[in-house]
């Protein structure tokens, strides 16, 4: 049941949180990125370096995500994928995409996509992150670890 960060886009207190729930917990996170990232020293925490190029963190992270894991990402396609794997998926806000959010998550995001390229948005990107954003995430990945570790007792993997 590792803990999988989309280390490229992450914000720094998201992937802070992630490291010391999963040292604490033991949990294994695995952040993949396209680029070298210093991370704190952890045998629960492991840094997978992918070439670089378009989407290869994603599609790293859904070639190799199971159903018991949990993928932290902004990147809706990406969810998507790791959805129909059968993992759960939090993004650095809090918001839990599932099965049922996602496909509408999909088609918004495709829809604003085709605005932006045909000059109709000028805005690209989410608000600031804030401390309401950390305190959510927060409390969705507790909400995840407490799920995770209960079932995984019940079941005797531990």
């Amino acid at each position: 049941m590792p803990i999988w960060i989309d280390g490229d886009a992450c914000p720094r207190p998201v992937k802070d949180a992630i490291f010391r729930a999963g040292h604490k917990k033991q949990i294994l996170v695995k952040l993949v990125a396209n680029q070298f990232m210093a991370l704190p020293k952890s045998p629960f925490i492991q840094l997978i370096q992918v070439e670089s190029g378009f989407d290869k963190a994603d599609n790293f992270i859904v070639d190799q995500v199971t159903p018991s894991d949990l993928v932290i990402t902004a990147d809706i396609p990406l969810a998507a994928g790791a959805i129909e794997k059968g993992a759960a998926v939090i993004n650095p806000r809090g918001e839990q995409y599932t099965k049922d959010t996602i496909g509408a998550r999909l088609t918004m995001r495709n829809f604003n996509e085709t605005l932006r390229n045909s000059g109709l948005i000028l805005q690209d990107g989410p608000p600031a992150y804030n401390q309401k954003d950390m305190h959510s995430f927060a409390a969705a990945l507790d909400k995840w670890i407490h799920k995770s570790l209960t079932e995984s007792n019940k079941s005797g993997h531990n």
